[in-house]
């Protein structure tokens, strides 16, 4: 997954989950955040970000912020990079060269789940979370409570008691990550409902990423730990 014409700048204040002010050659530019979640280990006053120009004629905000830098890593903080860049990686064939089809935004239960896979041995659910939470080399999932996290992981264990294949896929959106887990502390309740889901079957995987200001790429396997 690529980026056009990225600047860097000076991260500044966050008025707003919505909205960063970030210094620039050019100014002080007001950037749209693509990522709702806390981030306050990573947008902290005077961190190196990244920006894109916005692409939608328009707009209220002239740049998007996507990835900012922590100490020396290089953190993506597109919320809607981690499904393009699995796409992209699935379709490829990454995740199996058994895959035949991606449909993406499928309904299942009361829920719209992020893809369904075609593979010779029937169709795969699968569900896809991004991460941008770390602590000395391990990330952890959410960074926020999120119900609708919840909500998904019991619709694919609903999924596999129905006899389907189901997977919850973690892109952590850096390098060089030791391992992936939920973050009990800040939501249990997605800590218990994935164990509950692993129990019943759903499958967990994580994948870092090759990460630049200008791209990010899946990369390698990380181990997942409940």
């Amino acid at each position: 997954m690529q980026y056009q014409n990225v600047l860097s700048g000076r991260f500044l204040v966050r008025p707003n989950r919505f909205i960063a002010h970030v210094e620039t050659a050019e100014g002080v530019q007001v950037c749209h955040v693509k990522n709702t979640g806390r981030c306050r280990e990573l947008l902290v006053p005077g961190a190196t970000v990244y920006l894109e120009p916005g692409r939608t004629p328009g707009r209220r905000t002239a740049f998007d912020l996507i990835a900012v830098e922590k100490g020396d890593r290089l953190i993506n903080m597109d919320a809607q990079a981690p499904n393009r860049v699995f796409e992209e990686w699935a379709r490829a064939g990454g995740f199996s060269p058994e895959v035949t089809a991606v449909r993406r935004e499928v309904r299942w239960g009361d829920s719209r789940l992020d893809f369904c896979l075609e593979t010779l041995h029937g169709p795969l659910l699968v569900e896809v979370k991004g991460v941008t939470l770390e602590d000395g080399g391990a990330a952890r999932f959410p960074d926020a409570p999120t119900e609708r996290g919840v909500k998904h992981i019991l619709e694919l264990a609903r999924a596999v008691e129905e006899g389907l294949d189901a997977t919850l896929f973690f892109v952590v959106q850096m390098e060089d990550i030791h391992s992936v887990s939920p973050n009990d502390e800040t939501h249990p309740a997605f800590g218990e409902a994935l164990r509950f889901a692993v129990s019943r079957g759903v499958h967990v995987q994580a994948y870092d990423c090759r990460v630049t200001p200008e791209s990010i790429a899946i990369r390698r396997p990380v181990p997942v730990i409940l």
